[in-house]
């Protein structure tokens, strides 16, 4: 078993020693409502960006129907990365809702990580639950929990060239440069990054995702967005010397 870091252990800064990150997750605004704060400051130190979804979030909004909440939800992401400095975002195309973790899923993270060749890879929980390092609290999305554990395995998937050899028959050379992967949303974090900077923009970028948000509240959206993102960065500041914080739990490799 392992042991759990304490949760008064002061958060240690993120790593800064990189170039290239990418970020993947299961949908549209799973970013935005995790780390675009830190994001937005990597961008704005020269540092690369790119996201990759699994999903369009097509199944995300009962009042539309997913042949055209997919569309509008791509739309949306695009316009929310730019916010923070992102030009390329993808999307893998599996339907939203039923992601299953397994080979296929695997392979495609781990070819995205070859094409791409990021020193450092972002995810979102892959835990059952949102909840405590002790357990309870909400129950974690299938989707977010397999695209989160699919992206832990395929960064090693990447490095090796008899894992999925038919990526090398596409030009795709491992890359065993993935040097961190960083899960965003964890209840055991164990570094951060200074939120401050990009908390503006980071708030600007989840606003993107306007026919998403005017579903999930009754609240003034820049309200909701507001008093989510810095509610959640001052309550991680009391790990990070008093300063807001986007937290992750950093898995070197």
């Amino acid at each position: 078993m392992t042991e759990q870091p304490d949760q008064q252990t002061p958060l240690q800064p993120m790593p800064t020693d990189w170039q290239r990150a990418l970020a993947v997750v299961a949908h549209p605004d799973d970013l935005e409502y995790g780390c675009a704060a830190a994001i937005a400051d990597w961008t704005d130190g020269g540092r690369e960006v790119v996201y990759l979804l699994a999903t369009r979030g097509e199944a995300g909004i009962d009042s539309i129907a997913p042949a055209a909440c997919g569309p509008l939800r791509e739309a949306e992401q695009r316009a929310s990365a730019a916010v923070v400095g992102v030009s390329e975002v993808e999307f893998l195309d599996y339907r939203d809702g039923v992601v299953e973790y397994g080979l296929g899923l695997r392979r495609d993270i781990a070819a995205a990580i070859r094409r791409h060749r990021p020193e450092l890879v972002v995810t979102l929980n892959h835990r059952d639950t949102w909840g405590g390092a002790q357990g309870g609290g909400f129950w974690n999305t299938p989707d977010h929990k397999a695209v989160g554990r699919a992206v832990l395995d395929a960064a090693g998937d990447a490095g090796n060239r008899w894992i999925f050899p038919e990526l090398i028959e596409q030009g795709l050379e491992p890359w065993n440069g993935v040097r961190w992967v960083a899960v965003a949303g964890s209840a055991t974090p164990t570094h951060a990054a200074d939120a401050g900077p990009g908390l503006e923009r980071s708030v600007k970028s989840l606003l993107e995702h306007k026919a998403y948000i005017e579903v999930l509240t009754d609240q003034d959206p820049e309200e909701y967005v507001r008093t989510f993102l810095t509610g959640n960065a001052q309550q991680a500041a009391a790990r990070f010397g008093g300063r807001p914080a986007v937290p992750f739990e950093v898995f070197p490799r």
